[in-house]
C-alpha cells in the first residue's frame, strides 16, 4: 500500500505528491475449508495527487508517457468537477464516471466532449435462492428474466449508455457465448414458468438496491409486478447502511432481507470473465452468492480454472456463461458503458477495464501550451517547451 508522497513507482508515472489509500476489513466466509473477502470499509486521499513523467520507463516508444504531468483533484466533488471541465479551461481536462444523465450536458458543453467506452462492466440483480420464497426454482428465476424489458432499462434508465447482456459477459469480452442471445420480454412465456411454481400467496417479491440503482430498481420492480400480477417492493439502502448490508451479503451467516439486489460488478481483465465476475456471483467461495453453492457453476469452474492453453481456457468460460444464463442464476440487465468528460484539446482513448493516463497527449491549443487556463503558474508550461509532454490536469468523477 502506497500511503505517502514518492517518488513511488516504475510504470509510466511515478507518484511525487499525495497519497490515496483505503482501509479494509477481512470478513471471514467459511472456516472449512477457509474462506474470506476483503471489504472497504473507507478511503483516505489527499487533496491532490500528482504524477510525473518516468523518464526511465522501459517502453516509453509504446507505452509513453506522453504527459510530463498529471494532478488528481480529490478537492473537487462530481458536480463541481463536472462544472469545471463543461465551462472553463485550465481547470480540469478528465472527469471519469460521468453519469448517464449528465451525458447531454457533457455534448451541449463550449469546452468539453463525450467519450464513451464499452467497460467490462455488469449491472445485474443478484437472486437470492437461500430466501424464504422459490427463487431455487430455475422456472422462477428465468420468469422473472422474461418479465423484465432490457432495452427500457437501456433508454431509460441509462439513457442507452448500457447493451443489454445474454449473462455476466459482455459481447466484446472473451469467453462470451457464440450466438447467445438475452433473455427477451415474453409476458406470456414469463406467466407460463411462473405458474409452475407456487409462490406465497401475499408474499412480495422484495428488490433492495442502493440509491445509485433506485430508478433500475423500480424499472424492473413495475415489469415484473405488470407482467408476473406479483407484488413487488422496493428497498432503497441509504449509503449509510451499505456497508454492513454488504458485509452480511458476503459471511453467509444472516437472513438476508432482500429477494433481489440490483448490483453492479467490474472486470478488470478481458481473458477469462467468470474468474472475477461470475466466481463472485456464484462460485462456492464468491463473496456475493446468495443462498447455496451451485454444483454445475463450482463443476464448469474447476475445470476452467486447471486450464493451461488459451483457447481451452476461452472454451471452458463460455460453457459457464451459457449456464449461467441456462440456470437463469441472476436477474440480467445489462453492461453499462463508462462515460469521461474530456477536454476537447486532450486526446484520450480509454480502456475497458481501467483509467489509464500513459496515451493521453494534448493539441497545440491546449491550455498548457498557450499559458492560459486557470491553472497556477508552477501547473503550467511556458509556450514551446517540452512540447512532446505538455502539461495537463485531470479531475475524475469522483474527481481524478
Amino acid at each position: 500500500m502506497i500511503d505517502e508522497p514518492g517518488p513511488w513507482g516504475t510504470g509510466p508515472f511515478t507518484l511525487v505528491q499525495g497519497a490515496s489509500s483505503i482501509t479494509t476489513r477481512h470478513v471471514l466466509m467459511a472456516a472449512e475449508p477457509y474462506t474470506s473477502s476483503w471489504l472497504i470499509e473507507s478511503e483516505q486521499r489527499d487533496p491532490q495527487v500528482v504524477l510525473e513523467a518516468n523518464r526511465d520507463h522501459w517502453n516509453r516508444a509504446d507505452r509513453g508517457p506522453r504527459i510530463e504531468r498529471a494532478v488528481f483533484r480529490n478537492d473537487v466533488d462530481p458536480a463541481e468537477a463536472l462544472r469545471l471541465v463543461c465551462d472553463t479551461e485550465g481547470e480540469v481536462d478528465i472527469v471519469t464516471e460521468v453519469s448517464p444523465a449528465d451525458a447531454r450536458r457533457v455534448q451541449d458543453s463550449a469546452h468539453a466532449r463525450l467519450v464513451v467506452s464499452d467497460a467490462n462492466r455488469v449491472l445485474v440483480g443478484i437472486v437470492n435462492r437461500g430466501s424464504d420464497a422459490p427463487l431455487s426454482d430455475v422456472h422462477v428465476r428465468r420468469a422473472l428474466n422474461m418479465a423484465i424489458d432490457r432495452e427500457a432499462v437501456v433508454r431509460d434508465g441509462l439513457h442507452g449508455y448500457a447493451s443489454v447482456i445474454p449473462a455476466m459477459t459482455p459481447p466484446w469480452c472473451s469467453g462470451f457465448p457464440e450466438g447467445a442471445t438475452p433473455y427477451e420480454l415474453d409476458r406470456e412465456k414469463a406467466r407460463e414458468a411462473f405458474a409452475t411454481a407456487s409462490w406465497p400467496a401475499r408474499r412480495p417479491l422484495r428488490i433492495a438496491a442502493g440509491e445509485n440503482f433506485a430508478e433500475i430498481a423500480h424499472m424492473l420492480a413495475a415489469g415484473i409486478r405488470s407482467t408476473l400480477e406479483l407484488k413487488v417492493e422496493v428497498l432503497v439502502v441509504p449509503a449509510d447502511q451499505l456497508p454492513a448490508g454488504a458485509r452480511a451479503l458476503v459471511e453467509k451467516k444472516l437472513d438476508l432481507p432482500w429477494d433481489v439486489l440490483v448490483h453492479g460488478w467490474f472486470d478488470l481483465s478481458s481473458e477469462a470473465p467468470p474468474a472475477a465476475v461470475h466466481r463472485e456471483y456464484f462460485g462456492r467461495d464468491g463473496a456475493f452468492r446468495a443462498g447455496p453453492p451451485d454444483e454445475g457453476f463450482d463443476a464448469l469452474f474447476d475445470e476452467m480454472r486447471v486450464q493451461l492453453g488459451g483457447e481451452a481456457l476461452v472454451r471452458v468460460a463460455e460453457k459457464i456463461d451459457a449456464y449461467v444464463h441456462d440456470q437463469a442464476l441472476a436477474l440480467f440487465v445489462c453492461a453499462p458503458q463508462a462515460l469521461y468528460a474530456v477536454n476537447e484539446h486532450v486526446q484520450f482513448s480509454p480502456y475497458r477495464t481501467t483509467f489509464e493516463l500513459a496515451e493521453v497527449t494534448v493539441g497545440e491549443r491546449h491550455w498548457s501550451r498557450t499559458g492560459g487556463g486557470g491553472a497556477s503558474p508552477s501547473d503550467r508550461m511556458a509556450p514551446g517547451t517540452a512540447t512532446a509532454r505538455p502539461g495537463f490536469a485531470g479531475a475524475s468523477g469522483n474527481a481524478c
